[in-house]
């Protein structure tokens, strides 16, 4: 049966001005911005969702640009990222909050091998005075405003829960939380709503260049024309690149997993993000630490593994265990028993460990912007400024549309209503007096209208991912029957149908009537 939900993804145009390859916060960031110059842009997603490749899957930390290596473009543009980002999400209608970044010295932080034969004196002097005053200096010399030394009794008053052999700690104030997929969905909404398409399923198949120059795209559903194509694929960017005779770079694809605590367990374990100084490490990564959601779960991770599989976002039991044995020393308390979740995604790193981002010199009209992994998430506001210049080279327009409209409206749910707006909501449509997700307050309206939306939920993880819906302590086992009836009945299909996240991952195999019968 025909789907019964808006879809405003059904037919390709013929000929645009921009086409953008992928649907992650970059890409949908970049669609934003251009449609301020021009509506004539065009998305393609080869999955059944935005957001659902890294951007879902990240653990919504505006980084600061404090772990980066210093002259990279990663870090230029992760500092102004991270000062871009109140201005980036006005008008979203998200929630971006500043938490700041507690970074704690221990004795771990030098290498063992390093301290064990140190003076007591000597070793408590650079442990408290000359690493924290290092980090502070690396800090300033990459444009990282406010961070300041916390003595060590300010350290626990801080964050109670850390180890007591914290030394001293550095606090960077600006490290901020925002929800990655929700963030992507609401630019891409933004984009839409300022003339753009976005065509979900639709993987690019081919990049067509004649004489030197982007001539357009093929895809699953056809060909469009095109000068002009932004490449952020992620871990796919490569491949797309080689599309169009633009190699150079290999994305190793590379793990991280994250567990996900229960809210009403931890709600106050940390109030900001908490991390424990490793110096001299030769992992590729940040190292990871401990850090709220802005709904208030507990967060411990990431790993950085590397894999072959590009969407292998599998999680083993002993990835599981290396989070606990990491963060165990920073946090001896930490509650292992509430975890409820554990994710990952795939970073997509180049060799060279940096962004790739620019016009192709080969190839006219094709932009490379890759190699986004972390801090991708908060150099987005600064790699789409960056890219929209590159674009206003290749012909975009430079002055900005009069009819741009700066706000992105969406429904308000019912779990952010106060209690005398909810009655109101329940009179206006009797619906959102069905609750559907009893650990996150979702009704049925909620979901509803999150399937009707501008970039429509089809999916049980897409609807997860704006309501909430399976989020809770109980991941689904209530909610879950209830919001895959909806899906069905909204979008005119068979229960069987309905999958959790596309169609290589059917819900259900058929009635159990039936089953029994055979």
């Amino acid at each position: 049966m025909k789907s019964k939900a808006r879809n405003p993804m059904e037919k390709l145009p013929k000929k645009v001005d921009l086409v953008i390859v992928g649907a992650g916060v970059t890409g949908c960031a970049i669609a934003r911005e251009a449609t301020r110059y021009t509506k004539n842009v065009v998305v393609l997603e080869k999955e059944c969702d935005v957001a659902d490749g890294t951007s879902k899957a990240n653990n919504a930390e505006v980084h600061s640009g404090i772990g980066e290596k210093f002259g990279t473009l990663k870090q230029k543009l992760n500092v102004r990222g991270n000062q871009l980002y109140d201005q980036f999400v006005e008008g979203l209608n998200i929630d971006f909050k500043r938490h700041g970044l507690l970074m704690v010295v221990t004795p771990r932080t030098l290498p063992e091998d390093m301290t064990h034969n140190m003076p007591e004196p000597v070793k408590k002097f650079i442990f408290s005075k000359i690493i924290p005053l290092l980090i502070i200096s690396n800090g300033k010399l990459k444009g990282i405003p406010g961070l300041k030394i916390v003595k060590r009794e300010e350290v626990f008053r801080r964050e109670p829960n850390v180890t007591k052999e914290a030394i001293v700690g550095i606090h960077d104030p600006s490290y901020g939380l925002v929800c990655p997929y929700k963030l992507t969905i609401a630019l891409a909404e933004h984009a839409v709503i300022n003339g753009a398409k976005v065509f979900l399923n639709t993987p690019v198949t081919g990049v067509r260049v004649e004489n030197g120059m982007v001539k357009g795209v093929e895809t699953n559903r056809g060909f469009i024309e095109t000068e002009i194509v932004v490449n952020a694929a992620g871990v796919f960017a490569d491949e797309i690149a080689e599309m169009a005779g633009v190699g150079g770079f290999e994305i190793h694809p590379r793990k991280g997993a994250t567990l996900l605590f229960d809210r009403e367990a931890t709600q106050e374990y940390v109030s900001g993000s908490v991390s424990e100084v490793r110096l001299f490490r030769k992992v590729k990564s940040k190292g990871g630490g401990a850090m709220p959601t802005l709904e208030g779960n507990l967060q411990l991770g990431p790993t950085a593994i590397e894999v072959e599989d590009k969407l292998d976002t599998s999680i083993s039991a002993g990835e599981i265990a290396e989070i606990f044995e990491r963060f165990y020393y920073l946090f001896p308390n930490f509650p292992r028993k509430e975890v409820i979740s554990a994710f990952s995604g795939v970073r997509a790193p180049t060799y060279e460990e940096d962004f790739v981002i620019g016009a192709s010199d080969a190839t006219h009209g094709f932009v490379n912007v890759a190699g986004i992994q972390s801090p991708g998430l908060a150099s987005a506001p600064a790699i789409s400024e960056m890219v929209i210049g590159i674009l206003h080279d290749l012909g975009i327009p430079l002055k900005e549309r009069d009819n741009f409209n700066p706000v992105r409206q969406r429904p308000k749910l019912f779990a952010e209503a106060t209690r005398e707006e909810q009655e109101k909501m329940v009179k206006s449509n009797p619906r959102h007096g069905h609750v559907v997700c009893r650990c996150e307050q979702v009704t049925e309206a909620d979901v509803v209208n999150a399937i009707h939306g501008i970039i429509p939920a089809t999916t049980t993880d897409g609807v997860k991912r704006r309501t909430r819906a399976g989020m809770g302590r109980c991941q689904g086992g209530f909610c879950g029957n209830r919001v895959s009836k909806i899906l069905a009945a909204e979008l005119g299909i068979s229960p069987t149908e309905v999958t959790k996240d596309g169609e290589s991952s059917p819900l259900f195999v058929g009635s159990a009537k039936e089953l029994l019968k055979g």
